[in-house]
């Protein structure tokens, strides 16, 4: 048995790629899992081991989900109520958009090794790693003729929200129109593809329009997907942060608490202020490690720049002077920009709403919120 680095799926031996996902099955798929994990999984390659060992205990508990996936037998046939695309009820979730759905989906052979492969839900062949599923693919149109506007979809309206690509300058040099209200973007068969980007994975973030809102969810790329900052944000344990090039992670290690009295009334040397660390900020090497750490108290505002502030990076040319402030309010701590040339940008954790105006960071893309 092969399991998923990237989802846990256990599969046969011979299979090469993930039914669900549409990962390798081979070493590369543990690639695609987060540099910097904000959770206690520690490193990609740990990462990819516990969810290895998740699905192990799964199987061994009786949990585990079927080798191969099996036509339902009866039953009406029903859509995801979430993308609208037929599903498996023998399947916790919709394999197109990982809504957690009950309906139905045909059985099938893949047209390139004969396996059986789940019409509508599978993307790829388990065993050969042939397309069988269809994802609508962006037809980018000349700038001179059009504009330089993709739409994303079968049928064009005005409705759906756009997404403009930001050049060196700041400026829009590329325009997206979502008209089916979702997009997948990567390096590889996403409908916004960028094959050039090194820094972005395959299959690296979803934009999805819900009831009005767009959201972004990064899935599970190996250098994350950021927002640029607008207003201040509150700060949590294990939030990463992009200063300059600098990867910040910001870490609470508790809350302040009374001190009681030695027991012989014999005080301690030390300094006194602060009186208590509560959080700390550690940066962050490429491979994940922790080069160096600033310490937080409550009480104290803490400036980030390359020549003025209290944790300065002389050699971060991207960072502005005086760049972002880290701001105490009682116990808690707030992140802002403190009107830097590049902007502070924070990682996404699960799915993020955006605003219009509001800036991006996929690979080393910028795009920017048009309209919703």
């Amino acid at each position: 048995m092969t399991s998923c680095a990237f989802c846990g799926r256990e599969h046969d031996s011979d299979s090469r790629f993930c039914i669900d996902c549409g990962k390798p099955l081979n070493p590369s798929a543990a690639r695609v899992v987060p540099a910097y994990n904000p959770s206690s999984a520690g490193s990609p390659a740990e990462y990819a081991a516990l969810a290895a060992q998740a699905a192990r205990a799964s199987a061994g508990a009786g949990g585990a989900m079927p080798h191969t996936r099996v036509s339902p037998q009866g039953g009406s046939p029903a859509n995801c109520t979430k993308c609208g695309k037929p599903t498996d009820p023998t399947l916790p979730f919709c394999g197109h958009c990982g809504n957690k759905v009950t309906a139905t989906a045909s059985e099938s052979s893949c047209p390139g090794c004969g396996a059986g492969i789940t019409k509508g839900v599978d993307l790829f062949c388990a065993r050969c790693g042939h397309r069988v599923g269809q994802r609508v693919s962006v037809q980018m149109t000349s700038p001179q003729v059009a504009g330089g506007t993709a739409v994303l979809g079968t049928v064009r309206r005005d409705a759906g929200p756009k997404l403009a690509l930001l050049d060196d300058a700041g400026e829009p040099s590329q325009s997206y129109t979502l008209d089916r209200g979702e997009a997948v973007i990567g390096r590889g068969d996403a409908d916004i593809k960028f094959e050039g980007d090194v820094y972005m994975s395959p299959l690296h973030a979803r934009f999805d329009l819900r009831d009005g809102q767009l959201w972004l969810r990064d899935l599970g790329s190996r250098n994350g997907s950021w927002t640029f900052l607008d207003q201040p944000a509150k700060l949590g344990d294990g939030d990463l942060v992009l200063v300059g090039s600098q990867i910040l992670r910001f870490r609470r290690l508790g809350y302040p608490g009374p001190h009681p009295p030695e027991a012989d009334a014999t005080r301690r040397m030390g300094s006194l202020l602060p009186s208590a660390d509560v959080a700390v900020l550690e940066q962050l090497r490429a491979d994940g490690s922790c080069r160096d750490s600033f310490h937080l108290s409550p009480g104290r505002s803490v400036v980030l720049g390359r020549e003025t502030g209290d944790w300065l990076f002389p050699y971060d040319q991207t960072m502005s002077s005086k760049h972002a402030e880290i701001v105490s309010e009682d116990a808690e701590f707030f992140l802002q920009d403190a009107g830097s040339r590049n902007g502070v940008a924070m990682a996404v954790r699960g799915e993020r709403a955006l605003r219009r105006g509001q800036r991006v960071l996929i690979g080393d893309q910028i795009l920017r919120v048009e309209s919703v």
